[in-house]
């Protein structure tokens, strides 16, 4: 475990390697990646990749009421609050997965709004951020190109999907959801039992999330939980 280092309280002076604009939802993270080029801004969720021994800029903007943003490995607490425009950074001295809760109470499923930061090798950091920047891969089958269809039936009112049409912003972008290592912020592990699970019902598992319960037909849902398997 990386020792805490009280210079993470402050902005470093120089430019940081990135920026990032890590929105908080209840109850999940959105995070933004800023580039000069806009072909190269991309958006993920719950999960924040970054370069190790570089320092990274967090932007802290929120949609809705108090959060905190909290990595205690990398950084201490930073309050993201409506109207205020607040800023962190986070530098991590070698690779690993580093988690961290929403530390204020933001309502009834703030114990379950988790996120982790993946500190990669500068190179393996690079490659990573070459798969989110494309668009999500084209379903070879025939089975994936049915749960793209159902996906773009029942989920792109809410969820996005660069390259498909699907262009909601009420749901976390799920153009690399594969990629992710959970789903429902921290909540899951992301497989295919629940992905399933979380569609079908969403509410028995957080109760008063914004993903509502869509209990699909069988075939449907067994559909596009393949195709959301194949966003990596």
């Amino acid at each position: 475990m990386d020792s805490f280092n009280p210079r993470r309280l402050a902005l470093p002076s120089h430019t940081p390697a990135l920026t990032l604009d890590v929105r908080a939802h209840q109850w999940w993270w959105e995070v933004r990646y800023r580039n000069d080029e806009p072909s190269r801004i991309f958006t993920t969720a719950n999960e924040i990749h970054i370069p190790t021994e570089k320092p990274v800029r967090i932007n802290l903007p929120t949609a809705d009421v108090i959060h905190s943003f909290w990595v205690p490995q990398l950084a201490g607490k930073m309050d993201v609050i409506p109207g205020q425009a607040n800023s962190t950074w986070i530098q991590a001295d070698k690779a690993g997965d580093y988690s961290g809760p929403c530390t204020e109470y933001c309502g009834a499923q703030h114990a379950h709004m988790a996120l982790h930061v993946i500190a990669q090798a500068p190179d393996d950091f690079a490659a990573w951020r070459e798969g989110q920047v494309s668009a999500a891969p084209t379903p070879q089958s025939e089975r994936l190109q049915q749960g793209q269809k159902v996906f773009l039936t029942r989920c792109s009112v809410c969820h996005a999907v660069r390259g498909t049409g699907a262009g909601g912003n009420l749901g976390p972008d799920l153009t690399h959801v594969a990629s992710r290592g959970t789903i429902a912020a921290g909540w899951l592990v992301n497989n295919a039992a629940n992905n399933a699970a979380w569609i079908n019902n969403a509410q028995a598992l957080k109760p008063g999330s914004s993903m509502p319960s869509l209990h699909l037909p069988p075939e449907e849902l067994t559909k596009v939980v393949a195709y959301l398997g194949s966003l990596k």
